[in-house]
């Protein structure tokens, strides 16, 4: 008999556990209950729930934080301002269907106020870390905790208001690590009656950082906010509600958006797993011209100006002496009064690549267009300004400000376009100085075109071009054709280089050194002077010269002459003052300063350099040498392909390729084909291109590349980390702040369709820019050429540095 209740008792208590354990997964009923020490956890293990202190705090918090993430990050906190200073804390259901958390002798911490009361309530904590208290009847929610977001937003969760509740879902940050209790920095959508809504980031009621309204795509701060392959975005703006939400389109991805209390930021942070960290993507503010109101009222943010607030076109600054001291907060004022109805009518003049102004003074209605939109401003003697409220299908919509233009800034690439209120009077002044300006470059133009037609120089000059041809004639390869070019004595560019001292050296290369000199006139070149010693360097020369000659194209570097006199021969070149790509790219230092929308610049300018090269020059040519030492950087930090010397072109406008028996070029940049076989095409620019590309991206040289979990080279590191759905661990770590997520994938998911094994497979360039420059689809990338040489023989093989000329010769063996 003892034996047969001792069995009973067991039973019984094996059959609670188990019903513990089943109820406790992911959702508890009403009469269960959440105690100290126990947790619930969503169906797929991403989020758990339950008790926490945080760092060196006994205080306990309920909170909701990623399971499987070693580094403890707590995404919801319940009792924010209200911790249990003991382990008696307890989540439990009441009879009316509230949640409850219960401490010390049972006093309530924390409820929920719904306001229904059903029979069949559940409290469950979902995939996306969402906990909802539902009426598993109807399937409808009583409460859900992302409506009453913390310091941090997940992907689905809504940042706005509800109109028909009244509910407002806001972020507040931590008063510090250890206490969740909101502080005085939050960032909300702020909702007035005919306005524009927004989101604000503030220090306590102090506005402190704005996105910019909606335009249909994007905030119009943030014009490098675009669709692409990890988010999604959505702005919701209805008589119901208006709210701002994310979405994750790779689900592998773990990402949040966090409020800083401390740092003073909000920040958008990704899980890399390799690192074991957190990155930060994104960062707001970003740069001066991000913090609220930095120019003051009518003035114009432009980072890279000196100085960086600028008053805009018909304003001048409230008090000149203040400005002059770098003190920006009184802002500018108008030069000349509005006339609004008075006999002279005002007019607007047009502002492109902005960050729209404050929307807090403001007027939208979405069903009229642009141009009543200017009537019904021109109408009302207090509307300052109009934009289309949504720019997609060319613009639909109105907006319209009143009083002054507060917090504006000029983005670079991007922004909107604005229409401000100008007097006839100002409006006037303007036209006067684009007459002046057309004049001046009328007349500019009739003395170049004089000059130009100056037949003696030119026929001075092509004589001495044919007797140096002459004397000449013994050197192999000979040229043909008549270069036009400004030939340079011997003397002059000595001179120019202080007799080619080592101090003015640049670079050295295979074929020769590079030397900067300064001209009689104060113009500063980059010399190549081909070494004498060099067997076989007269070909490239003159292939160089006759190439670089027919080109023009910003994003090739200008040949400014040549000097062929005896045995010396030398190309003149402008002189770049920012050295070569490289000299950045792979340099700690250097690479700092290189921010990611440099680097966006960079890869784009390339690519429209290359595709000239291909298909929009006079003739098609294949570079057969691009990398990072052969783009050189001007003072703009604007890339110019160079180093012509191997370049090859293609007879006929059908030719893509040829093939050689003579490899030449740069092993780890060398498209297989051309590697292994000689076959050459414009399909082989495009394989350098994509390496270039991975490098630019990466800041890691693909050549000698080295991973301690693998042997393969940078481009196989980036083909592993796509197939395993981590291409963000690819991007240069000091990218950290600067780096548009969306554009980085974009250029690696563009580097490794360029890099493909089989040529028919790449795009060509116009492809390549179409791509890199729109938000078209891209298809799945196949298995790169993974060439890779570890023993070669280069000539010359000297490291380069600022205006790098120098062409590798590699032969295989």
């Amino acid at each position: 008999m003892v034996h047969l209740l001792f069995s009973l008792m067991m039973g019984t208590n094996l059959l609670f556990m188990l019903s513990t354990i089943c109820f406790a997964v992911n959702s508890i009923s009403p009469s269960q209950s959440v105690p100290d020490g126990t947790t619930l956890v969503s169906k797929d293990g991403s989020f758990e729930l339950g008790f926490f202190n945080s760092g060196s705090s006994t205080n306990r918090y309920l909170g909701i934080w990623y399971k499987n993430i070693p580094v403890r990050t707590v995404v919801w906190v319940a009792n924010r301002c209200n911790p249990i200073n003991d382990s008696s804390g307890m989540l439990m259901i009441n009879s009316t269907s509230n949640l409850m958390l219960l401490g010390q002798n049972k006093s309530v911490v924390w409820w929920t106020s719904s306001v229904q009361n059903v029979q069949s309530a559940r409290l469950e904590l979902l995939d996306s870390g969402n906990l909802v208290l539902m009426d598993v009847v109807a399937g409808t929610y009583l409460w859900q905790s992302f409506d009453y977001p913390s310091d941090t937003l997940l992907p689905g969760m809504k940042l706005g208001w509800d109109s028909r509740t009244g509910l407002e879902r806001s972020l507040s940050a931590w008063k510090n690590s250890e206490d969740p209790c909101p502080g005085d920095f939050t960032d909300r959508i702020q909702m007035q009656l005919n306005t524009y809504p927004e989101a604000y980031v503030r220090i306590g009621t102090a506005k402190y950082y704005r996105t910019g309204p909606w335009n249909g795509l994007r905030f119009s701060g943030s014009p490098e906010l675009r669709p692409n392959p990890l988010f999604s975005f959505k702005f919701v703006y209805n008589e119901d509600e208006v709210y701002y939400m994310y979405d994750l389109q790779e689900k592998s991805v773990i990402s949040r958006v966090v409020l800083n209390q401390t740092t003073r930021s909000r920040d958008r942070f990704t899980w890399i797993e390799a690192d074991q960290t957190w990155r930060a993507y994104s960062s707001a503010p970003r740069d001066l011209c991000d913090h609220y109101g930095f120019c003051g009222a009518n003035g114009n943010c432009i980072i890279g100006e000196n100085p960086v607030c600028q008053c805009l076109k018909g304003f001048k600054p409230k008090s000149q002496e203040k400005w002059n001291l770098t003190d920006w907060s009184l802002g500018c004022v108008r030069k000349k009064p509005l006339s609004c109805q008075g006999r002279d009518k005002d007019g607007f003049v047009k502002f492109s690549g902005l960050k729209l102004p404050d929307t807090t003074l403001s007027w939208v209605n979405k069903t009229i267009n642009l141009e009543e939109c200017r009537a019904k401003c021109l109408n009302n003697c207090s509307c300052m300004a109009y934009t289309s409220q949504d720019i997609r299908g060319g613009g639909t919509g109105c907006v319209i400000w009143f009083g002054d233009l507060i917090d504006i800034r000029q983005f670079p690439v991007g922004g909107e376009e604005l229409y401000i209120r100008m007097s006839a009077s100002e409006l006037e002044d303007n036209d006067r100085r684009l007459k002046t300006a057309m004049t001046v470059a009328i007349t500019v133009a009739a003395i170049v075109s004089g000059l130009l037609l100056a037949g003696y120089y030119i026929h001075r000059r092509r004589t001495k071009l044919k007797e140096v041809r002459e004397t000449n004639q013994n050197n192999e390869a000979e040229p043909k054709e008549d270069l036009e070019l400004p030939l340079f004595d011997v003397t002059t560019i000595a001179t120019a280089t202080d007799n080619f001292s080592s101090d003015n050296k640049l670079g050295e290369g295979g074929f020769g050194s590079v030397y900067k000199g300064t001209l009689a006139d104060g113009q500063e070149i980059a010399a190549k002077r081909l070494s004498r010693s060099s067997g076989q360097g007269f070909n490239e020369f003159m292939n160089e010269v006759i190439l670089i000659a027919k080109l023009q194209h910003r994003n090739l570097v200008k040949l400014l002459g040549c000097c062929v006199q005896g045995e010396e021969k030398m190309l003149i070149y402008e002189y770049m003052p920012n050295k070569s790509l490289d000299s950045f790219l792979f340099d700690q230092t250097g690479e700092l300063l290189l921010y990611w929308p440099k680097r966006f610049d960079i890869i784009c300018g390339i690519a429209r350099g290359l595709l000239y090269l291909h298909q929009d020059s006079r003739l098609r040519i294949i570079h057969r040498d691009l990398k990072a030492s052969n783009v050189l950087l001007d003072n703009e930090m604007t890339p110019k392909i160079s180093d012509f010397g191997l370049a090859r072109i293609l007879v006929g406008g059908d030719q893509i390729g040829g093939n050689t028996n003579r490899v030449v070029g740069t092993y780890g940049y060398m498209a297989p084909e051309y590697a292994l076989d000689g076959v050459f095409s414009v399909k082989s620019d495009v394989f350098s291109f994509g390496i270039l590309v991975l490098e630019v991206i990466s800041g890691i040289k693909n050549k000698g590349f080295y991973h301690p979990n693998h042997s393969q080279n940078l481009v196989g590191h980036a083909w592993k980390l796509w197939n395993e759905g981590q291409p963000l661990e690819l991007i240069d770590p000091c990218l950290a702040s600067s780096c548009m997520v969306s554009e980085a994938l974009r250029c690696i998911h563009v580097s490794l369709l360029c890099v493909q094994h089989h040529p028919e497979d790449r795009p060509n360039m116009a492809s390549v820019v179409i791509m890199l420059g729109s938000e078209i689809a891209l298809t799945h990338p196949k298995q790169p050429g993974f060439f890779t040489r570890m023993e070669s023989h280069e000539e010359g093989n000297q490291s380069s540095s600022t205006n790098e000329m120098s062409i590798t010769l590699l032969e295989p063996r």
